[in-house]
């Protein structure tokens, strides 16, 4: 689709503010319209950007809602793509994905497909112009957004069980560690804290950890503390003192719980806005819905959608612009002129709608706020300002490959009989070949077989774990073969295996619960 216009936005003057920065070419931007609330905080957001004198060239596509139901399960036509390889940078409005019919999330589709490895959310309070028992708080969530359980790969074993697969890998871990440590340096940011559940999941949790560690170890010399916190106790602590964090990195999963956390507790998840971000490819957006119980009712808020749009032109190089905004945006909040998801501070002068919100900012454009931290132009194009997105292309450290060696096999099995596990046991052990020999049944991962607990509840879906009766010597993968023919011809219903390796003379599998 070709560009609207060598302008800001149709009817537009082409000439910036005397004076301004950034007056440079328009910037190519794709522009996503979404569904719900979304065109009309969209418009919401243009129409500031365009009074602040944003140079931005539109390319506008549709995804969401009206998509999926055209019968593209992706919820974004092909089409789509040519403008996102083109312009690179996309602002995205909140879309609706319909239940059901096999609809994948469009989000995590542009996220995995884009290359978006890099989810950035500032959520800092507004005391005393919105509502918040955390006067203080400033704090940025970084979460990793390709891997962990939003891999979305998911399999049903038996009637009682289903799975999800959790998949982190160490070049992920450190692209995400290395950009929260280059987002604090270049913000002025002075503690990076890791946010993992490595007491459990000690393989892929624990990677994160271990690599953050490695990460951490380099940027000593810039005066960057670190600590790591279980995210239980993680997440309770930032709910109750979020003043003492600054930078947290995390696993996709908790990153996005805890980052909504944050956003509510500042404030309101409505105000809150979020960068997504590649070597490549950009994406800006709100972190709420598309909220379709009041589309249409000039109610909604665009303030998140807002504060991506002031990233998104931090990033494309219009520090400015996204200055005059952000400051025009926080004079708006402390004069009192507020949505109705936002009053309550007894701060509200005039409750507004989403029209007259996006009129306020506009009219008090060249406005800086009183008493609120102002947004202050930086001598290096803005790589200092709160929020800057863009980071020097992250390199991942070459690592030479382990020595492996396969030392066994767990057999998921579903039996369901008299649910004994010493009788499964029994019958799995008469059929063994002299290569290997059964080591442990677990039954959702708590060991029941050798010396299991009689009080351990029971579903049908059993890991018998194989090993080499030879453990130096290892098995190899003919053995594993007739394994499971032996265990076929017998009738045991096998569902899945996982091989049990070791690298450079290390499990790289977990043991039993219990074991």
């Amino acid at each position: 689709m070709p560009l609207l216009e060598s302008h800001p936005f149709p009817g537009a003057s082409p000439v910036s503010p005397v004076g301004d920065p950034d007056a440079v070419a328009p910037v190519p931007l794709t522009v996503a319209r979404g569904d719900g609330i979304g065109p009309e905080i969209m418009d919401a957001t243009l129409r500031i950007l365009r009074a602040a004198g944003a140079r931005l060239a539109i390319e506008p596509i549709e995804v969401g809602e009206k998509v999926y139901r055209r019968g593209i399960t992706s919820g974004i036509e092909p089409s789509a793509w040519e403008s996102l390889r083109r312009t690179r940078v996309l602002l995205k409005a909140p879309i609706t994905t319909p239940q059901g019919g096999g609809y994948k999330s469009l989000n995590v589709t542009l996220r995995k497909a884009l290359g978006l490895f890099a989810n950035v959310r500032p959520c800092r309070s507004l005391h005393p112009f919105v509502a918040t028992r955390h006067e203080r708080m400033d704090v940025v969530i970084v979460r990793e957004n390709e891997e962990d359980t939003y891999a979305g790969i998911e399999h049903r074993h038996t009637d009682e069980v289903v799975q999800c697969l959790k998949l982190i890998t160490r070049p992920g871990c450190e692209r995400i560690c290395r950009y929260a440590f280059e987002y604090a340096r270049r913000n002025g940011r002075r503690r990076v804290t890791c946010m993992t559940k490595d007491n459990i999941m000690k393989l892929t949790d624990g990677l994160f950890h271990r690599v953050f560690d490695e990460v951490a170890s380099e940027y000593g010399r810039f005066g960057i503390e670190t600590d790591h916190m279980i995210i239980d106790i993680g997440a309770a602590r930032l709910a109750d003192e979020p003043d003492r964090f600054d930078v947290i990195v995390t696993p996709n999963l908790y990153g996005d719980i805890i980052s909504d956390i944050a956003a509510e507790i500042s404030g309101s998840v409505g105000l809150a806005g979020s960068a997504n971000i590649g070597q490549d490819v950009a994406m800006f957006e709100a972190i709420h819905g598309s909220a379709p119980d009041i589309a249409g009712a000039d109610i909604a808020n665009p303030s998140g959608l807002l504060m991506s749009a002031v990233m998104m032109l931090r990033h494309v190089g219009q520090p400015a612009v996204a200055d005059r905004v952000h400051n025009a945006w926080l004079a708006t909040i402390e004069d009192g002129v507020h949505t109705r998801d936002i009053v309550g501070s007894g701060r509200t002068t005039k409750v507004v709608g989403t029209r007259a919100f996006a009129d306020a900012v506009t009219d008090r454009q060249g406005n800086r706020p009183k008493h609120l931290r102002s947004a202050e132009p930086m001598s290096d194009g803005g790589a200092g300002n709160p929020d800057a997105t863009r980071i020097t292309p992250i390199a991942v450290t070459p690592r030479p490959r382990a020595r492996k060696q396969l030392v066994g096999v767990d057999v998921f099995v579903h039996h369901d009989a008299d649910r004994d596990p010493a009788a499964l046991a029994d019958q799995l052990c008469r059929l063994l070949p002299g290569t290997v020999q059964l080591k442990m049944i677990t039954n959702r991962g708590v060991k029941v077989w050798p010396e299991g607990l009689p009080e351990t509840f029971c579903t049908d879906h059993w890991r018998c774990r194989f090993t080499a009766t030879d453990p130096k010597q290892g098995i190899d993968h003919d053995a594993v073969v007739g394994l499971l023919a032996v265990l076929a011809a017998t009738g045991v219903d096998f569902v899945k295996t996982e091989h049990l390796y070791t690298f450079d003379g290390q499990p790289g599998y977990s043991m039993g619960q219990g074991e």
